[in-house]
């Protein structure tokens, strides 16, 4: 289907209209850092789902019980997972002090719930998606293993979500030198310290490779699939996780702000972000009643081309910290 070109003065009406609801949206955003660090040290919860707010805290615990496990086996200790409550939110509060690591893990929380959401309504399999099957069926080796290491790795993102639990090896290069960073801030100013410290922390790089990670093994099959990354754009077919990655990558956005920008409350984003992606009208309207069922994409969206969207995305606030 052709779309038809709008008048100047038509375009001009639903950019505005655009652009005051995305401001509305940036400005819930950047409420979100605060709000979430209040939380996790309170225990009332109104604004956010208990859901969201539980996972959130138990994947920020978690990172630090990881970190101080490294720190107790440089110092010679061999037993894991045994830390005061004080020490663990010590670290805990030095962590979340990072608006973009706060965002992170919020971001992973979304995606989650948006995955057992589909999963319920439209029985979208949350780890072996129609694309991530034909990937692996793949004449070509390196595509089929790649596509069997990001199986794996699904899997695993699922099980880690229900334990609320997140591996320091699935956090973004950036965010794990930022709880290093946290790490070393709490760990005393004696030189014995900052020997374990400088100990942990290269036991920890060692084994570190962003490459092997999740949100690395998706990125490079986004990649690796060129201009038939457009077919990833489609939620069922490639599932909620690649879906979020081929998204962010099409229309400039972080990935983290993308998972954002599928909850209701940040509908103008998302409809932005799928036509700047280069989605026409009718498979924008198809992947926005994938996620909001009840409600219609904005009126006057269609009038707006990949670049006129593009643009408007680009002057707007992004995740704090990101």
């Amino acid at each position: 289907m052709i779309e038809a070109a709008a008048s100047p003065e038509t375009v001009k009406s639903v950019e505005a209209a655009l652009r005051e609801e995305l401001a509305q949206e940036d400005a819930v955003v950047a409420t979100i850092a605060p709000i979430l660090r209040h939380f996790l040290a309170n225990e009332a919860n109104s604004l956010f789902s208990e859901e969201i707010i539980a996972r959130v805290r138990g994947m920020v615990a978690d990172v630090a019980a990881q970190l101080l496990d490294q720190l107790a086996a440089a110092g010679g200790g061999t037993e894991r997972g045994v830390h005061a409550p004080e020490d663990i939110a010590l670290l805990t509060d030095a962590i979340v002090g990072n608006p973009a690591f706060l965002g992170h893990v919020h971001a992973l929380a979304v995606e989650w719930q948006l995955t057992e959401r589909l999963q319920s309504r439209l029985g979208l399999d949350p780890v072996l998606s129609p694309l991530v099957q034909a990937l692996i069926a793949s004449s070509d080796a390196a595509t089929a293993a790649l596509a069997m290491n990001l199986l794996a790795s699904q899997a695993r993102f699922g099980q880690a979500q229900r334990r609320m639990t997140l591996p320091l090896g699935e956090l973004p290069a950036d965010l794990l030198h930022g709880a290093l960073v946290a790490l070393r801030g709490i760990a005393g100013p004696e030189p014995e310290a900052d020997e374990r410290v400088a100990v942990a922390e290269t036991a920890i790089r060692e084994a570190y490779d962003e490459s092997r990670g999740r949100l690395g093994l998706i990125s490079r099959i986004v990649t690796d699939m060129g201009a038939g990354a457009v077919a990833a754009l489609s939620v069922g077919h490639a599932g909620v996780a690649i879906f979020l990655s081929a998204l962010s990558v099409g229309s400039g956005q972080e990935r983290d702000v993308i998972a954002l920008s599928t909850h209701e409350a940040q509908v103008a984003r998302f409809v932005l972000a799928l036509r700047a992606a280069g989605l026409k009208s009718e498979a924008v309207e198809e992947q926005f009643l994938a996620f909001h069922a009840d409600n219609p994409p904005p009126e006057g969206f269609e009038r707006l081309g990949a670049d006129h969207a593009a643009s408007i995305l680009a002057v707007s606030g992004s995740y704090p910290g990101g």
